[in-house]
């Protein structure tokens, strides 16, 4: 394992801990990077320690006390932090740190973005520069957004806490919404993969803290579509579609206990946006071949859900795989003036339907301008062959 895979596994559950017994934000990540770089130095000539996130912990925790000592921070703070010990402080106890922090991070207080922001950099690792393409804004008015948030939440004295149960149902939709991002990141880009896994043990706890049918609904949502990772690429790195992807790869441990977290949920009868998906999910990820999808029960379900520009395209998509790809095309041009106008999946679409009903010049078309807007190697490597088939028939 590098030091790469170890940062990405640990740097949250470090992060965390040092917040908790210094309550200082800055300084925890500080501690947490002057770790790293201390073990980018030491490991390789003493080689990696049995049990990594142990020692960047300790080391962490001795950088933060050096710095309380200089700057003769109370003797009662200083045996806080100076009793931090990683083997008393097991990482899978509920709630845990990360667990606390995220509910911290999703503070009413803070506006959304900001809530989103400072979760992916504290939790997840991810730099200032990498949120601030993910949020399409500049690299310091980012910096600027995540410094803010933090020291309005030093300020207004928000507890690192989880909180009390009459105050979760306000606090739980952003964190719901939060974890299904961090799921994202990592199930979008296989370098950052250990994000899902984070997510879903994040979820797992918080099912265990919050037994409710939509933070199950969004357990379940996860697994179904973490089953299906390991077909998602080729071996040339391209996406591989839900039509060509080798079912029988599937872990289909996973996709029970999905299925099976979703119908405990659906029984509560509140079906909320998360069980939907997780349905659709579900309906995907049980049908034995591509064609046994059922896809007017998806389209049903994606009626069900609030209509953004990407439901309603989905939606498209679903009527258009079970009433035929002219009925598609037809909804799917109808969406082309509207906010989707610009989105790389639209043009997609567009192209698939057109490749359906052999209208391969119209199709060409489509996936050239599908192509110039795709945001990833994999999708582009993808539409270049779908637009390499369209083309000799073109």
């Amino acid at each position: 394992m590098t030091l790469e895979d170890i940062y990405r596994q640990e740097w949250g559950q470090v992060v965390a801990t040092l917040i908790r017994v210094t309550g200082d934000w800055e300084l925890a990540e500080e501690c947490a990077q002057e770790a790293f770089a201390a073990a980018l130095q030491r490991w390789p000539v003493d080689g990696v320690p049995d049990r990594p996130g142990a020692w960047l912990t300790t080391t962490a925790r001795n950088r933060a006390i050096d710095w309380m000592r200089r700057e003769a921070v109370g003797a009662a703070k200083l045996r806080q932090v100076a009793a931090l010990s990683y083997d008393d402080d097991p990482p899978y106890d509920v709630p845990d740190d990360r667990l606390r922090l995220m509910f911290t991070c999703c503070h009413p207080a803070l506006a959304m973005e900001a809530r989103v922001a400072l979760t992916l950099r504290t939790l997840a690792g991810l730099s200032t520069a990498e949120i601030a393409r993910a949020f399409l804004v500049p690299e310091t008015t980012m910096s600027k957004r995540l410094t803010r948030a933090k020291q309005k939440i030093q300020h207004a004295g928000i507890p690192y806490r989880v909180p009390p149960a009459h105050l979760l149902p306000q606090r739980t939709p952003a964190v719901l919404a939060v974890l299904y991002l961090l799921f994202n990141e990592g199930y979008s880009d296989v370098v950052r993969s250990n994000l899902s896994g984070e997510a879903i043990r994040l979820a797992r706890l918080l099912v265990q803290l919050l037994p409710e049918p939509e933070p199950t609904g969004l357990l379940a949502l996860m697994l179904l579509h973490d089953a299906r990772r390991n077909t998602r690429l080729a071996d040339d790195g391209a996406l591989v579609t839900l039509d060509d992807q080798d079912r029988t790869r599937w872990d289909h441990s996973q996709i029970k206990e999905g299925v099976d977290l979703l119908d405990s949920a659906l029984d509560r009868g509140a079906p909320g946006p998360y069980q939907v998906q997780a349905a659709i999910a579900a309906c995907h990820a049980t049908a034995r071949t591509a064609a046994d999808t059922d896809w007017p029960q998806i389209a049903g379900l994606y009626a069900r859900l609030p209509q953004t520009p990407v439901v309603t395209l989905n939606r498209a998509v679903a009527i258009g795989m079970a009433d035929g790809p002219a009925v598609g095309l037809r909804l799917v041009q109808e969406l082309a003036e509207g906010p989707l106008a610009g989105y790389h999946l639209l043009p997609a679409t567009r192209a698939d339907f057109l490749r359906r009903l052999e209208r391969w010049p119209e199709a060409k078309t489509a996936y050239e301008e599908a192509l110039e807007l795709a945001t990833t190697d994999a999708e582009r490597l993808y539409l270049q062959k779908r637009l390499h088939e369209v083309s000799v028939r073109a």
